[in-house]
């Protein structure tokens, strides 16, 4: 059984003396709830005229690139990396050489020279003042002092040189024979002999520095001593590190002739 719909019951009139439009076909509602003439109509969808149509981008090794890590950023990554590697090995060794100089307290040996004995020192000049030789001869002791209890010195043998303390010149040349300083130890050498037996040619300028320094009272002496040295602490032993000891403060009178 199908419902049947009527039309109005006051016809349409027309405006304008037009003719009046034929009423709509009635629609009909079937058994399944659907309306003739509307179920066989498809959808409409309704785009704007003013919306952009959507085009897929083709594929772009650019973007594929981009995508990737940069090399500045991996270089960024690794210095950074590495500078915080090395500060906190630097961090460790300060922390281990603190606690090293805490526990042993390391120090330096000590060098004294209690007399200096003057021999000799002679300087004879040519007539013309041309050439000038340096005959000389001292005598003096050392002493050595290891004031650490964990720590040994291993010392080559030093070369000793005695000098004018005002003008520098070179006076005399010796030499220390090798020795080795145990914990808390002390080395004395008595009767170390800095000699220039072979008369020394001086030039012009040194002679008359020289002349100066002797026709004082009292004359000023620096003996000077270069040496390598080993040092161990337990079985940690370190390379042979070279050192410069400087004694000062010797004054003296030069014998006659």
């Amino acid at each position: 059984m199908t419902d049947r719909v009527f039309p109005a019951s006051k016809p349409p009139t027309a405006t304008n003396g037009g003719a009046i439009p034929p009423p709509p076909a009635p629609a009909t509602v079937t058994t399944n709830g659907t309306t003739n003439g509307i179920a066989n109509q498809k959808p409409q969808v309704y785009i704007p005229s003013n919306r952009p149509i959507y085009r897929p981008q083709p594929y772009s090794r650019r973007h594929h690139h981009q995508s990737r890590p940069s090399c500045r950023r991996i270089c960024c990554c690794c210095c950074f990396w590495s500078i915080l590697i090395i500060l906190i090995l630097a961090l460790m060794a300060a922390i281990a050489a603190t606690a090293t100089y805490v526990i042993y307290h390391p120090r330096p040996p000590s060098f004294s020279v209690p007399s200096l004995r003057i021999g000799r020192v002679n300087l004879t000049t040519a007539s013309d003042s041309s050439v000038s030789h340096l005959s000389s001869f001292f005598n003096f002791t050392l002493l050595s002092g290891n004031p650490n209890q964990h720590l040994t010195f291993s010392y080559d043998p030093f070369i000793v040189t005695v000098e004018s303390a005002k003008s520098g010149t070179m006076l005399a040349n010796g030499t220390v024979p090798a020795f080795f300083s145990g914990k808390g130890n002390k080395t004395t050498f008595h009767g170390v002999i800095a000699t220039s037996t072979s008369a020394r040619d001086l030039d012009p300028d040194e002679a008359r520095h020289l002349k100066s320094d002797l026709t004082r009272a009292r004359v000023g002496f620096e003996i000077q001593m270069r040496t390598k040295v080993k040092m161990q602490m337990g079985k940690l032993k370190s390379e042979g590190v070279e050192i410069k000891v400087t004694c000062q403060g010797f004054e003296g009178t030069i014998p006659k002739g």
